[in-house]
């Protein structure tokens, strides 16, 4: 991030050297425009988030699979539970 700025005020001074004040305008605004992109490429607030969600996709995909998997077990366990209620 420093030597980005060093950079832009070197290559700003050189231009501003030449004379050349409408060169430096439009210089520094499109300077100030990939500053502003690089900024927000490196926003890292959502990332949390992002995390949060795979991390809730990946234990969706494991309850599914655990499902599928033991199906005929948990099919024994619910009838045994509705029994019980029923016979209550």
């Amino acid at each position: 991030m420093i030597a980005m700025k060093e950079w832009f005020e070197n290559a700003t001074k050189k231009v501003a050297d030449k004379g050349n004040a409408l060169m430096t305008g439009a210089y520094c605004r499109v300077m100030g425009s990939a500053q502003r992109v690089l900024d927000t490429v490196r926003d890292r607030s959502g990332q949390g988030t992002t995390e949060y969600a795979i991390l809730v996709g990946v234990l969706v995909v494991i309850a599914i699979i655990a499902v599928v998997a033991f199906r005929g077990k948990l099919q024994e366990l619910w009838s045994s539970i509705s029994d019980g209620i029923n016979g209550l």
